[in-house]
């Protein structure tokens, strides 16, 4: 389920401002993602997703899947990653299974997190915020389009 939650309390459910700082995204245990996500702020998964996941603030819970590629300014991983990763901060906690490589600022492993792939210290930082908000309004752009042209077929009826 895709649900935003504003400041920590996860049990104040809010319908947030698109774009709010403060707003958290989340995909529930029970659901699949196919496809490609980009999210401005926060992302939580606790389910499946396959495709690549973009987002400012990434947490991978434990008994969560992505298989794809993950680019984020900080990612915590308890859960099992499959794909490449790009992120200035990367945390793999205990219970993390990684099988790819990491692009990192700053890596942190703990005890028993299991790490298969090569790890590469970034020398430029992620700022995923300008490629989410750039992603966010094409959309608008092509309705907006869209309407002039449906405004063009109706004058010439």
């Amino acid at each position: 389920m895709f649900g935003k939650f504003k400041g920590d309390a996860a049990e104040e459910r809010s319908t947030a401002i698109p774009g709010a700082s403060e707003a958290i995204s989340s995909i529930s245990s029970g659901l699949s993602i196919v496809g490609k996500i980009v999210g401005h702020g926060a992302v939580t998964i606790f389910g499946h997703v396959e495709g690549e996941l973009h987002a400012s603030t990434v947490v991978i819970a434990e008994g969560a899947q992505v298989e794809g590629d993950v680019v984020a300014e900080e990612l915590t991983i308890s859960g099992h990653v499959e794909g490449t990763i790009h992120a200035n901060s990367v945390k793999l906690n205990s219970t993390a299974v990684v099988d790819g490589d990491i692009f990192h600022r700053s890596l942190a492993i703990e005890d028993n997190a299991q790490f298969e792939g090569a790890s590469r210290r970034l020398e430029d930082v992620i700022e995923t915020s300008s490629r989410a908000q750039t992603n966010r309004y094409q959309p608008q752009t092509v309705s907006i389009d869209s309407n002039a042209g449906a405004s063009e077929s109706q004058s010439a009826h």
